[in-house]
């Protein structure tokens, strides 16, 4: 029993329909199955049965390489769900063959072209999944923030997406369109491209689309960025700043220097109670990780902040904490203007901003390991307290300053004794 492909209306001047079609000898019938993909019969091989232009790297040959992969995904599925019939000694009818395709394809041809109803099963699977430990509160609110990346892209480029249409084109039209109109440096890039990479595997997973394309698309490579670290003088500075008429910023203040003392991420220092102080240690799980147990003594700060409170530290959301943490360290004092340099695609662009304006939440994780390291504590130890796994990403954390930097190599290449002067 064979399959073979046909055109609904092989005379048609324009695109006919592709149908698989089977002969049952059993019923002196035929099995007539709409593939779902259309084609014009002047670019389809009557002989060979498949499209005529395979070869080159034109849109159209792409194009029909996509209509030939889905009819081969057709054809061997055709020879799969039959094979399986005939070994279990099951009856095939077309009748029993049109459902079990029904059942294989009718998802993807029904949902392909609702592009962010799929992408909404996909985030409430993510939601749902807690067995995962990458589904983090952060991740979950990265990939919502790329839903809505793609709708306002969707809105400037003017054209709706289509799952089975992400090719090569759409993927350099987005690249196009984070760089030079959402200004995104390469490590947003990168970051959000492997997000909608992972939905695009998952969704070809789940039957909601046949185009593989994505699978090409190449990986963008992170740069290690030059983000900004506080010294232990700049923590205490801050620290002991009178903010006595403003309790915002004082609560915020606060925070901040609980996560420079601490090494957390803001999800976590953010959220210790007092039943997470246990025998002098801070223990919480890392809720980036819940696999991973977080042991961090407690210091003169930590402990002095967490009394301050009642073990009960300010809450704020995240994004309101990183427009606040700017006015603190603005009104501290720290104005001057720094410069950051950032890739853009293939430029690199430089831009000059006050200090301030480059302080996060994510700041205090930065300056903690670039404190401790500063201090030489063991590499070890510091990524026992901030739970990192990899030296290599943990290092990246580390930022010493321009006056860091020439101390050191005063301390190195510093001499002893001065050379007696040549004689001539």
């Amino acid at each position: 029993m064979k399959s073979t492909f046909n055109l609904k209306e092989p005379n048609k001047d324009g695109e006919t329909s592709i149908r698989l079609v089977a002969y049952f000898k059993n019923e002196g019938k035929k099995l007539i199955y709409s593939t779902g993909e259309t084609i014009h019969p002047n670019e389809w091989d009557f002989k060979n049965i498949q499209p005529n232009n395979l070869t080159g790297r034109t849109p159209k040959a792409e194009a029909q390489r996509t209509i030939k992969r889905q009819l081969d995904r057709y054809s061997n599925f055709f020879i799969e769900i039959t094979n399986r019939y005939i070994n279990s000694d099951q009856e095939i009818t077309i009748e029993n063959i049109r459902a079990e395709f029904d059942k294989e394809f009718k998802k993807t041809k029904a949902q392909s072209n609702n592009f962010f109803k799929v992408y909404d099963l996909f985030l409430e699977m993510k939601k749902l999944d807690q067995t995962d430990e990458a589904n983090s509160v952060s991740t979950i609110s990265r990939y919502e923030y790329n839903k809505t990346l793609l709708l306002e892209y969707e809105t400037y480029s003017k054209t709706s997406l289509h799952l089975n249409k992400i090719d090569k084109a759409f993927y350099n039209s987005y690249i196009s369109y984070c760089v030079s109109v959402k200004k995104h440096s390469t490590n947003t890039l990168s970051r959000n491209l492997g997000l909608l990479k992972t939905f695009l595997f998952w969704a070809f997973n789940n039957n909601y689309t046949y185009k593989a394309d994505f699978k090409e698309f190449k990986n963008i490579k992170k740069q290690i960025t030059d983000e900004v670290a506080l010294t232990m003088e700049q923590v205490t500075e801050i620290f002991e700043f009178d903010f006595s008429d403003n309790e915002r910023l004082e609560k915020v203040r606060d925070l901040f220097v609980f996560g420079c003392v601490t090494g957390m991420r803001f999800s976590n220092y953010s959220t210790v109670k007092k039943n997470d102080i246990q025998n002098g240690f801070i223990k919480v799980r890392d809720l980036k990780d819940k696999n991973k147990e977080l042991s961090i003594p407690l210091n003169d700060y930590s402990s002095f902040i967490l009394k301050k409170y009642n073990y009960k530290l300010p809450l704020i959301t995240n994004q309101k904490f990183n427009d606040y943490i700017k006015e603190v360290i603005q009104r501290v004092g720290y104005t001057e203007e720094i410069k950051k340099t950032v890739k853009l695609g293939q430029d690199l662009v430089e831009s000059v901003s006050p200090f301030y304006e480059r302080v996060s939440s994510h700041t205090a994780r930065r300056s903690f390991i670039t404190i401790m390291k500063n201090k030489k504590i063991p590499d070890k130890v510091i990524m026992g307290f901030t739970g990192h796994k990899s030296l290599e990403v943990f290092n990246q954390y580390y930022k010493p300053n321009t006056d860091d930097k020439v101390d050191f190599m005063q301390t190195v290449w510093k001499m002893e004794k001065a050379p007696l002067k040549k004689v001539d």
